[in-house]
């Protein structure tokens, strides 16, 4: 049986003006997290010499982190549930730190597993909690302003994490890059823990009282779909993107990492625009678009060269990056308020093991038995049908209902 709303005191909610300080707070989080799950792309070749692994296994290793991902859902609503949103905001910023650290430690491919293992389920703690924060401590007028603001994280994680692993790698081991960043996530932890604010209200407990109405809701899974095509996109080329260029186009591995955190730029330069067209045109426009574009684009991909693979890199990169704040703000209006949480919590994870685990180790078998081209092809037809399952796709039937 699911709990009463009514026991829980909801937060009054505001304009994105008044609530930015939080907003932003939670993105530098958010990117801190995902810089430390993704960083792990740039720093691939360099893995791959000093344990002596093929491409398959490198793909496998992401996928690793989906599977980390996938194991968190149900710990990111107890810990809501019993210290509140902020609470758990916390323990996944503590936890991403300590795990970056032991990784100085590790020395084989079965000790880095386990860890990238722990790196993917603490960053899936952090987005349950933050979209139920932000939808609920900002008015719906200016959801996608609020989201915008948080989902500038990826991109910009996109952006830095090869150029962090480009300047850092010409200095230090790749065990030495993972250690900096470890240092810089406990100290916003600490920061955060000391001066953070917003989320002071219970998340729900996954459980299958709760999951029930959930996962019984049709839109639930198209958006879990819709979304792991996306993550495919990002996530997925991404991860096996560096070894593209070095292995196939003969890159230098600096000058590879360099050229995909520069392309990167365009969705940076594209979130805040996305977010105000997802407020005028409606989430399901936007992530028609998005994903039409992108499949294309990602289509394109293994046929270029030169300036031409430049402008498409940079291209796929805007293009993708409008579906973010659009697809989080449309998985929080598929169900009832006081559910976000729970669709928070569940959604992306499933989405991710699609899109970033077993899409790229996907692509690193599809390189090894045939080409990297290959397995692009691949992730773009994956990625092409998303906007047909748009369509079908029902949002809003809850948005009088009352609940955070």
């Amino acid at each position: 049986m699911m709990e009463d709303i009514s026991e829980y005191e909801c937060p009054m909610p505001e304009t994105f003006q008044e609530k930015f300080g939080i907003t932003l707070f939670l993105a530098w989080l958010f990117y801190l997290g995902f810089v430390s799950r993704i960083i792990f792309a740039p720093l691939m070749p360099a893995i791959e010499r000093d344990l002596g692994i093929g491409h398959a296994r490198a793909g496998a290793l992401f996928l690793l982190i989906s599977v980390g991902y996938m194991l968190a859902p149900v710990c990111s609503g107890l810990i809501s549930s019993r210290f509140d949103h902020s609470g758990n905001l916390r323990f996944s910023a503590w936890l991403v730190g300590l795990a970056l650290l032991a990784f100085s430690f590790v020395e084989d491919v079965v000790g880095m597993g386990l860890l990238l293992l722990v790196i993917g389920f603490a960053g899936s703690l952090h987005l349950p909690s933050a979209i139920a924060t932000i939808t609920a401590e900002i008015q719906k007028s200016d959801w996608g302003k609020g989201l915008s603001v948080h989902q500038c994280a990826p991109p910009l994680a996109f952006v830095t994490a090869p150029l962090i692993a480009a300047l850092l790698l010409r200095w230090y081991s790749w065990r030495e890059v993972l250690l900096v960043w470890a240092i810089l996530c406990l100290a916003s932890a600490l920061l955060y823990t000391l001066r953070g604010r917003g989320g002071d209200f219970p998340g729900r407990a996954v459980n299958l009282a709760n999951a029930r109405p959930v996962f019984a809701n049709r839109s639930f899974w198209l958006m879990v779909v819709l979304l792991s095509m996306a993550f495919s996109g990002n996530s997925g080329i991404f991860a096996m993107l560096p070894l593209f260029l070095v292995h196939e186009r003969g890159f230098d591995p600096a000058m590879a990492n360099t050229l995909i955190g520069l392309s990167q730029l365009s969705g940076l330069a594209v979130i805040f625009a996305a977010g105000w067209l997802a407020d005028r045109i409606g989430q399901k426009r936007v992530m028609a678009g998005s994903l039409l574009a992108t499949g294309i684009l990602t289509l394109l991909l293994p046929w270029m060269g030169g300036g031409m693979l430049v402008l498409v890199l940079f291209l796929q990169a805007a293009t993708l990056t409008a579906f973010f704040p659009a697809g989080f703000a449309a998985l929080s209006r598929v169900t009832l308020p006081s559910l976000r949480s729970i669709t928070s919590a569940l959604g992306p994870p499933f989405a991710f093991l699609v899109g970033g685990g077993f899409m790229p180790t996907a692509i690193g078998y599809l390189a090894d038995s045939h080409s990297f081209e290959a397995g692009i092809r691949m992730a773009g037809c994956y990625i092409l049908l998303g906007c047909l399952l748009v369509v079908p796709l029902r949002l809003g039937r809850y948005d009088n209902q009352a609940g955070c």
